[in-house]
């Protein structure tokens, strides 16, 4: 019988393989809704994007299963947590619901920063991610 933690290392993988994923086409719908395309917000792209964050974030609960983790009592995840939210929320501005193309373009490039910090917390397992060696 398999260990659960013998999956980690392939959990891990995925849920990296699909941050990158996720992340690559929100910038690319991203530039696409700036530029005034129509395919960015086309019914196959928007279900491709959904189906990809769902998959991430049953890798993410399945890391914590195996982990063992209580995200809330783990300052980095915690910090992650808070990002992420804010990451939808301005990329839902970024790509929908903002109304010029001045607040989406400030959107977009806010929850791109927002993605890359967190990234660099879930690199460094701090909640200062990369400013945590200042």
């Amino acid at each position: 019988m398999m260990n659960v933690m013998d999956m980690y290392p392939t959990v891990r993988l995925v849920h990296m393989a699909l941050v990158a994923i996720s992340g690559t086409l929100f910038v690319v719908r991203g530039i696409g809704v700036l530029r005034h395309a129509e395919w960015p917000m086309a019914p196959a792209v928007r279900r491709a994007s959904v189906l990809i964050d769902s998959a991430l974030l049953g890798a993410a609960v399945t890391l914590l299963y195996i982990l063992q983790l209580n995200p809330f009592a783990v300052g980095w995840l915690t910090t992650k947590i808070v990002l992420l939210l804010l990451y939808i929320v301005l990329g839902t501005f970024a790509l929908k619901r903002a109304r010029t193309t001045g607040v989406r373009l400030v959107c977009f490039f806010a929850s791109v920063l927002c993605l890359g910090f967190m990234v660099t917390v879930a690199v460094a397992h701090h909640p200062l991610g990369i400013f945590s060696r200042l």
